[in-house]
């Protein structure tokens, strides 16, 4: 497999774990009272909130393209430090909640194999 095609693939399955993460979470009496007052440990859920919540989401979903678009040098860098950020997301915003603790696990495991591939990106240009 091409390993932009591989890259690509691992952000569609982190995508696809942060979703599912995301929906179950919606099982769960405790999350729909906190959506309903607005409030989650003492922080209060603005549009100013979401709207950081949506740039941070869109990055995964912007690695989708980019993985395959991007040029090599450009494309290793990217990949790296859309990781690192996505880790810090996940990591910095997550719960201790089982479901989320499992996806959250699997996500960081496709993020580090994402940096460890676009570190032994060979430029063959």
């Amino acid at each position: 497999m091409e390993l932009k095609t591989k890259l690509s693939t691992l952000w569609i399955v982190v995508m696809f774990n942060m979703l599912f993460a995301d929906i179950l979470m919606f099982m769960m009496p405790e999350f729909l009272e906190t959506l309903m007052t607005g409030y989650s440990e003492n922080i209060k859920i603005t549009q100013e909130l979401l709207l950081v919540f949506a740039l941070l989401l869109e990055i995964p979903i912007l690695m989708i393209f980019l993985s395959r678009a991007l040029v090599p040098k450009l494309n290793r860098l990217f990949n790296i430090f859309a990781s690192l950020i996505t880790i810090l997301f996940i990591v910095g915003g997550g719960s201790l909640i089982y479901h989320y603790i499992f996806f959250s696990a699997v996500e960081v495991v496709c993020l580090l194999a994402i940096i460890w591939y676009a570190f032994q990106w060979k430029d063959t240009a």
